[in-house]
């Protein structure tokens, strides 16, 4: 008689439990401290990862006399048994959401910029009607990152600024609104009551912006190489938008914000669009998601929120 497809014996034989063990051994490094994590006894723990190797037919962990380590055959396993751990999970919340449509959990990732105005804004809209929805923001520096998260499913959607064209087939892309910067100053400026300034009359003025070497810098710095002109004076440099704002706050320094920004958060943070007339152009903002990962029912309320304060933007509003 012959056997089975080794899949078909996977499904057969496989359990949530040996799968939640492997992770465990992964995770600690060795059987016995996977065991204590488990409340098991270490034989238990070594025959589970000895049955799942006989099932499979391969090894799954190399051992050593300092512990465990996944073989190329345990990595992919432990990839896959992360992605059922999170859809069963995402079921569960799915039929929590369904008893219970005021109660959920939605996992963000985004960047410190959306802090400061669009993100606050969807979750306090959303906060309002469902007050006990819950919100776990993951912030990375990077695209890159971000989608990395989304992959290993530390979040389930990225809502933030987009690089564009989005080519990787397991991404869905979902571009909301254009999100240009502007040149900021504060109230106590001397620049703050000027109807109309001549962008040559900034390139020698004090500048808070962001690092030389990131994105945000070289589209400030081209969009005045544009007209001729080259910055010459960068006071402060930083990769924190709360540090730049802060510094334009004391009236001394000139520095950048998104058009977002300046609508949802610009008079708390007591920063003014000055009358440059030089809007610079950014990656849109958008939202990502995992194209074979289907969208629970509190991330679907999260994107159709975020659907209407772009709505909002395009009305300038």
């Amino acid at each position: 008689m012959s056997r089975a497809p080794l899949d078909e014996r996977a499904i057969q034989r496989l359990k949530l439990r040996e799968l939640r063990i492997l992770t465990a051994v992964a995770q600690a490094g060795t059987m016995g401290k996977a065991a204590a994590e488990l409340a098991l006894s270490q034989p238990a723990v070594s025959k589970a990862i000895a049955e799942m190797e006989h099932t499979l037919g391969v090894p799954l962990f190399d051992r050593t006399a300092h512990g465990v380590a996944p073989t190329l055959y345990g990595g992919a396993l432990l990839r896959w048994a992360r992605t059922i751990f999170d859809d069963l999970r995402q079921g569960v919340r799915e039929i929590e959401f369904l008893a219970d449509p005021t109660a959920g959990e939605v996992r963000i990732g985004s960047h410190e910029m959306m802090t400061l105005g669009p993100l606050p804004a969807v979750i306090a809209g959303l906060s309002r009607q469902y007050p006990r929805l819950v919100f776990r923001v993951t912030l990375a520096p990077t695209s890159p990152l971000q989608y990395r998260d989304l992959r290993e499913r530390r979040v389930d959607l990225m809502f933030g600024r987009m690089v564009v064209p989005i080519k990787d087939e397991d991404l869905h892309a979902e571009i909301l609104y254009e999100d240009p910067l502007v040149i900021v100053a504060s109230a106590d400026s001397k620049w703050f009551r000027r109807r109309k300034i001549d962008p040559a009359e900034l390139i020698n003025e004090p500048w808070c912006l962001p690092t030389l070497d990131g994105p945000t810098y070289g589209f400030v710095a081209n969009a005045f190489r544009a007209l001729g002109l080259e910055l010459r004076r960068q006071t402060v440099e930083s990769g924190s938008p709360h540090l730049m704002y802060a510094m334009a706050q004391t009236g001394q320094f000139l520095t950048v914000a998104t058009s977002a920004t300046l609508l949802l958060s610009g008079k708390r943070l007591g920063l003014k669009a000055l009358p440059v007339g030089l809007s610079i152009k950014l990656a849109p903002i958008g939202l990502v998601t995992l194209k074979n990962r289907t969208i629970s029912p509190v991330s679907q309320l999260f994107i159709d929120c975020a659907r209407k304060l772009a709505t909002r933007f395009a009305q300038g509003r």
